[in-house]
C-alpha cells in the first residue's frame, strides 16, 4: 500500500495552513457583512429619507390649503338693527280671504300686495339702520347700500312675506359684506395699484376702512357658507349647502348599490363559483375595470343612463349610478382579499362539524371577513366622494341655485363645485373659498378614512 500523502491532505492536517485558513474565512466574513451592514444603512437612511420627503410634501400641500382656506371661513358682515318701518313698507297688511270672496279675486289681490311689496325699497331699512348703529354715516347714504352684498335686501323682504307682523319691529340681523369689500378688507388687493386698476371706487374703499376701524364692519365666522346654495348674482353668499346634499344622495345610492352588490359577487365568486374558464375571464375583467379610468365611466353613464334611459341630466340619481359602476370592482376585489385572509381551517371546521356551504360562509367565514370587507368598502364610497371627472360629463357641472331635496332634483356635489370656482372670473374671492371648499371634502375623506380604521381595528380577529 502506498504511503504517499497529496498536498491536499498535508494541507488539512497542517495547523498553521489551517490556522491560516480559519483568519482568511473570518476576514472574508467580516468584510461581507460590513458590506452588508453599510448596503442597510444605506437603504435605512434612503428609505427614511424618502418618507420625510413625501411627508414634507403633504404637509406642504395642506399646509398651504390651510393657509389660504381658513380665513374663507370667516367673512367681512355687519349687524345692523333694522327696523321694519311702516312707512317704508307701505303695502298695506297681507290679504285674507274674505267670507263669500272668490278665490280668483282673493288671488288677485294678493298678488297685487306681492306687487306692491316688491318695490318696497327694502334697501333702506338697511341704510336706516346702518346710520342708526352709527350717525357720522349719513354724509354717507348714498354709499352704504354698495358696502353689503345685494341679495340681503331680498331676505329682508322674504322675512316680511313669511311673518308680516315684523312690520314696526326692530330686528338685529347680521349681514355679508360685498365680495369685493370682503377681499379689499382682507387685504387680497394691492392697495397700492391705481384707481383705475382697484374694483372699488376710492370713496367705497375709505368708507369700508372706516367703518372696520369703527367697528361697525367686522369679520365674523360665515355659517351662510353651510347653509347657503351656489350663487352667481350674490357672490358673497355663495355656500356649499347643495353640493353637500348632492354629495350625500350620490353616496347613498353607492352604499345601496355597489356594496350589496359587490360583496354578493364576491362571496359566491370566491366561495361558490367553480374555478373554470369563464370566471377566470370575469376576475381578469374586474381587475381591469379597477384600472379604467373615471372618465371613461362618466361616458358610460352619459351614453345608457342620460342618452339611452333618459334620466334627468345633472341628478344625484345618475352621479350615483354613475360612481357605484365604479366603486364596484373596488369592493369586489377587497371583499376578495377579505375572504381569502380567512384561514381553510376555519371552512374545514364549519364543514367537519356538518355545517353546509351556505352556513360555513355565512356563520364562520362572512363574520371573521367583516372587517375588511367593511374598511375596503369605506374606501371606496370615500374614492368616489372624490371623484370629479364622470360627474363633469353627465352634466353635474351646471350651474344649480337651489339646494336638491331628492336625488332626481338637478344638483353638483363637492369636487365639482369646488371646480367651478377655481374658475370663477372674481379671482381673488373665489381662491380663498375654493381652498375652504377643499378643507370641507378633505375633512370628509378623511373622516371616512379614519372611521375605516376604527371599524378594522373594532372587528380586528386575531388568529
Amino acid at each position: 500500500m502506498s504511503t504517499n500523502t497529496s498536498p491536499m491532505d498535508q494541507n488539512v492536517f497542517d495547523p498553521q495552513a489551517a490556522a491560516e485558513l480559519r483568519e482568511k474565512r473570518k476576514a472574508k466574513i467580516a468584510s461581507t457583512l460590513s458590506k452588508r451592514h453599510r448596503k442597510e444603512k444605506v437603504f435605512r437612511i434612503v428609505g427614511f429619507s424618502a418618507v420625510i420627503t413625501g411627508l414634507a410634501f403633504v404637509a406642504i400641500l395642506f399646509g398651504s390649503i390651510l393657509y389660504k382656506g381658513l380665513p374663507a371661513f370667516w367673512q367681512a358682515s355687519m349687524t345692523v338693527p333694522v327696523y321694519f318701518d311702516p312707512t317704508v313698507i307701505d303695502a298695506g297688511p297681507k290679504p285674507t280671504q274674505k267670507v263669500g270672496e272668490s278665490p280668483a279675486v282673493f288671488q288677485e289681490r294678493y298678488v297685487d300686495w306681492q306687487t306692491k311689496m316688491g318695490m318696497v325699497d327694502w334697501d333702506a331699512l338697511i341704510v336706516n339702520g346702518l346710520i342708526a348703529k352709527d350717525p357720522s354715516l349719513e354724509s354717507h347714504r348714498d354709499e352704504l347700500s354698495s358696502l353689503y352684498t345685494s341679495s340681503e335686501s331680498y331676505r329682508i323682504r322674504d322675512m316680511v312675506f313669511k311673518d308680516p307682523a315684523l312690520i314696526g319691529k326692530k330686528v338685529e340681523l347680521n349681514f355679508l359684506a360685498d365680495a369685493n369689500i370682503d377681499v379689499w378688507l382682507a387685504g387680497n388687493i394691492d392697495r397700492t395699484l391705481p384707481d383705475e386698476q382697484q374694483q372699488l371706487d376710492p370713496e367705497i374703499r375709505q368708507l369700508a376702512d372706516k367703518m372696520e376701524a369703527s367697528g361697525v364692519i367686522s369679520r365674523t365666522f360665515n355659517t351662510q357658507m353651510f347653509s347657503n346654495p351656489d350663487s352667481r348674482s350674490s357672490p358673497a353668499t355663495a355656500g356649499l349647502a347643495g353640493a353637500f346634499m348632492g354629495s350625500l344622495f350620490m353616496m347613498l345610492i353607492v352604499i345601496a348599490i355597489s356594496i350589496p352588490l359587490g360583496v354578493a359577487s364576491a362571496i359566491y365568486l370566491e366561495e361558490f363559483a367553480p374555478k373554470n374558464f369563464i370566471t377566470d375571464i370575469i376576475e381578469v375583467n374586474i381587475n381591469n375595470l379597477a384600472a379604467v379610468p373615471s372618465i371613461v365611466f362618466g361616458l358610460l353613464g352619459a351614453a345608457i343612463f342620460i342618452g339611452w334611459m333618459h334620466l334627468p341630466i345633472s341628478a344625484p340619481l345618475v352621479g350615483g349610478l354613475v360612481l357605484s359602476l365604479m366603486t364596484l370592482p373596488t369592493v369586489i376585489i377587497t371583499t376578495r382579499a377579505s375572504l381569502k385572509a380567512v384561514p381553510p381551517s376555519i371552512r374545514q371546521a364549519a364543514l367537519g362539524i356538518g355545517a353546509s356551504r351556505l352556513q360555513t360562509v355565512f356563520h364562520h367565514v362572512l363574520p371573521l371577513a367583516l372587517p375588511g370587507i367593511m374598511t375596503g368598502a369605506i374606501i371606496g364610497i370615500a374614492h368616489a366622494l372624490g371623484e370629479t371627472a364622470p360627474l363633469l360629463l353627465i352634466g353635474m357641472s351646471a350651474f344649480v341655485a337651489n339646494i336638491p331635496v331628492s336625488p332626481m332634483d338637478q344638483a353638483t356635489a363637492l369636487p365639482v363645485q369646488v371646480y367651478l370656482w377655481q374658475g370663477n372670473e372674481l379671482r381673488n374671492f373665489f381662491e380663498g373659498r375654493t381652498a375652504a371648499a377643499i378643507i370641507v371634502l378633505l375633512a370628509l375623506m378623511v373622516g371616512l378614512n379614519s372611521f375605516a380604521i376604527w371599524l378594522r381595528k373594532k372587528f380586528e380577529v386575531r388568529w
